[in-house]
């Protein structure tokens, strides 16, 4: 059963725009979890767009890890693999940046497109990711997703035996390089601007066999494309070939602004992380009508987590939908009999 979309524009005389595109549900980013969201929309026979701007966070990684099935599988290569297995169920992927999303007094909702054009939705999913916001030092961003790493379980195997230093920036610095020393027999902790070692993280780092290098960091060396060193203030340089940062994750939030959604902090074990956009664990947010899925709002989802929540936010998407219709079709057999 087809459904019509019950939106208006937005105009002074609140009727339908025809030249508006209407669609059961627009998904705001065209990663693992909008993709994967989209095709559970899709594969229960609803119109679905997927509005991507290109810009897939772990762009500059050679491959995406611990995705069964297809490990170290190149990021873009997912993607696309994702996009055409959507595409066979009818769903559509339009490029292009969503600007802003407008709750309709009728219900549903009026999704802008930086081009200009709009799209007309009876509900939201929004996977547009997070921003990397890295530590103010020189070189970091050109080596980010390459030798500047984050994640042991993301990047760890590839840097595995080989000089690795760690950016104490926040707390979780001392975690971060305890489950790198496994990888590792040489790993530095660079006290930076992190707090200081209490007693007992300074004897587990040495029993580790980490060296702790104190002084502020201003900058990496680079020798042949690739990390060769990390230049203290003092102008020492530690040689390393790969070195962990702890960056901010940022929710992509402007275009929700809106609808009311405001990211939140994200703290774990007393550090703030970044920032989220709230949901209950399906990805239902406050409005009614929009749920969230992968770094939109679990900063620390990697791809195969990021896939699992877009589908179950798709699914109950769909669900959604099917108890609206339910109690159109319940209402109007009551007025017949």
């Amino acid at each position: 059963m087809r459904w019509s979309v019950g939106v208006t524009d937005g105009g002074e005389d609140g009727t339908v725009d025809a030249a508006l595109e209407q669609v059961d549900v627009v998904v705001v980013g065209g990663g693992p979890a909008g993709l994967s969201g989209a095709k559970a929309v899709a594969r229960s026979k609803r119109s679905v767009v997927v509005v991507d701007d290109d810009r897939p966070r772990n762009a500059t990684a050679d491959g995406a890890h611990n995705v069964l099935g297809n490990e170290g599988i190149a990021p873009r290569e997912l993607l696309a693999a994702g996009r055409a297995e959507l595409a066979a169920y009818g769903g559509q992927v339009r490029s292009g940046r969503v600007t802003d999303a407008v709750a309709l007094p009728d219900g549903g909702f009026r999704v802008d497109l930086a081009d200009g054009t709009s799209l007309g939705a009876r509900r939201l999913l929004v996977a547009s990711g997070l921003q990397d916001v890295l530590p103010d030092v020189e070189g970091l961003g050109e080596r980010w997703g390459r030798d500047v790493l984050h994640c042991p379980y993301c990047h760890g195997w590839e840097v595995r035996d080989t000089p690795v230093g760690v950016l104490a920036t926040t707390p979780m610095a001392v975690h971060g390089t305890m489950l790198f020393s496994q990888l590792t027999a040489d790993v530095v902790y660079f006290a930076h601007t992190g707090p200081a070692l209490s007693a007992e993280d300074a004897e587990a780092l040495a029993a580790r066999g980490v060296r702790v290098v104190e002084g502020e960091v201003v900058g990496v060396e680079v020798t042949d494309d690739r990390l060769s060193g990390v230049r203290l203030a003092s102008g020492e340089v530690v040689p390393r070939a790969a070195l962990v940062v702890a960056p901010q994750f940022r929710a992509r939030d402007t275009h929700l602004a809106s609808l009311g959604l405001v990211a939140e902090d994200r703290v774990h074990a007393g550090a703030v992380l970044g920032t989220r956009i709230a949901a209950d664990p399906t990805g239902r947010t406050s409005v009614p009508g929009v749920w969230v899925a992968g770094n939109t709002t679990d900063p620390m989802a990697q791809v195969v987590s990021s896939m699992a929540s877009g589908l179950q936010a798709g699914a109950m998407v769909n669900a959604d939908l099917v108890a609206e219709e339910t109690r159109v079709l319940v209402a109007a057999a009551r007025a017949r009999a």
